[in-house]
């Protein structure tokens, strides 16, 4: 008589259950934001740790066809804005670490190397 008893609770809330429309999931693409790359960042060039990096870039030499032009800072205090890299030789060192490769179609964005900070920018 208890294993019934048991057995009608555990079912119960099946039977009065209304039968309510889900609420409509949104697909959420999780985008990486490349645009937040600043600071000390390490350019990794070794194929073997590619996979430690957190991005793909490839190094363009035209500044028209590039997603993110570049400043090269001196000291790692000021690299604090937006394309504003501090290139650390150490990898234990970076912020980021970005995996430089020759194939422009396997890079996640495009960066090129200014020499003037105020050019320094992020185009989406």
């Amino acid at each position: 008589m208890q294993i019934l008893i048991t057995f009608w609770f555990t079912l119960l809330p099946l039977f009065l259950a209304e039968n309510e429309a889900s609420a409509p999931v949104e697909e959420v693409v999780a985008a990486r934001d490349f645009c937040k790359v600043y600071g000390s960042v390490y350019l990794e060039r070794d194929p073997k740790y590619k996979n430690t990096a957190s991005y793909t870039v490839f190094l363009e030499e035209d500044e028209a066809f590039a997603n993110m032009v570049v400043y090269r800072e001196s000291n790692k205090l000021f690299a604090d804005a937006t394309a504003v890299w501090y290139i650390t030789s150490k990898k234990a060192f970076a912020d980021h670490i970005v995996y430089v490769t020759d194939n422009r179609n396997f890079a996640d964005f495009t960066v090129h190397f200014t020499k003037v900070r105020s050019f320094a920018a992020c185009r989406e």
